[in-house]
This record gives C-alpha cells, structure tokens and sequence, in this order.
C-alpha cells in the first residue's frame, strides 16, 4: 500500500471536502504548519480557496511565530467572540499559517490541522492531515506510520 493518497480529486479538493465534511457549520478554526513556512502559507492559500468555493465564508491569517498568548488572545479569543474583523456571523472558517499552531499547549483550539512536508523531516504527529507540499505543482495527502517515530519525538498519547 501507498502512503500516498489516491483518488478522484486532487489534494487540496480532498482535504477542504474532509474538513467540511467534519465540520459543517458554526465557527470553524484550521491551523496549517509546516517545516517551510512559505510552503505552509502557499497551501493554507489553497486551502482557503478550495473551501470558499464550497460555500462557507472563509478569514484568512498568516501569524508567522507566535506563542500560546499571542495566538490565543490576538486570534482565536477574538474569533470566538465573533470580534476579529472580516470574521463576523455565525458560519465562518478561518484558515491560519503560522509557527507553533500545532504546539501541544494550542493544539485543541483548532477543528482540524494540517501538517505541509517539504522534505525529508518527520511530520506532527498532531495533525489531521499531513500534506506533501515538496512539488507545489502537486501536492499529496501523505499517510505516515506514526509508530515509526521514535518516543522521543513523538507526541504524548501517540507511542
């Protein structure tokens, strides 16, 4: 079997369809993280797009670093409140890139992750998603064996 993904529509239709099947309505929060911040945010661009055609409104933010404070109190407390601009109304997905979003102490926030490889590093072991983004002409869903990586490394729950 293949660690890759396979079917009738490309990646990024793929996983906006499994996000929103998953999440269908309400407040919706996506982190995208990855080793190559630029990949990140090229896909969580994508991603957007691929769920606004879909029909939900979509906010989106690019955070570069930021620390559980920061992102809590600049972001998702605002969204929550329904008090962060363009991000108004009861059925809205923010998409968000950015380093750290995936942290164990933020990680619960979102409704669904993606992790982006762009090389040869070991993926999040938190993620919804892990994304192949090494040809960003097509990028692919990768399944990875998350016994395969070592305690030490890995995230707590998943060895």
């Amino acid at each position: 079997m293949s660690p890759t993904q396979s079917g009738p529509l490309p990646t990024i239709e793929w996983v906006a369809e499994e996000f929103l099947h998953n999440a269908r309505r309400g407040r919706r929060l996506v982190a995208v993280e990855g080793a190559d911040p630029v990949a990140s945010a090229r896909f969580a661009d994508e991603l957007a797009a691929a769920i606004t055609a879909r029909g939900p409104s979509v906010v989106r933010r690019s955070l570069g670093a930021v620390d559980e404070s920061q992102l809590r109190t600049g972001l998702i407390d605002p969204f929550r409140a329904d008090t962060l601009p363009g991000a108004e109304g009861g059925d809205v997905v923010l998409v968000a890139d950015g380093r750290h979003l995936l942290d164990d102490a933020v990680r619960g926030v979102w409704h669904f992750s993606v992790w982006t490889l762009a090389g040869d590093e070991l993926p999040h072991s938190g993620a919804s998603v892990i994304v192949d983004v090494s040809d960003p002409e097509a990028p692919t869903r990768f399944y990875y064996d998350f016994c395969a990586i070592p305690s030490s490394v890995n995230r707590p729950g998943l060895h």
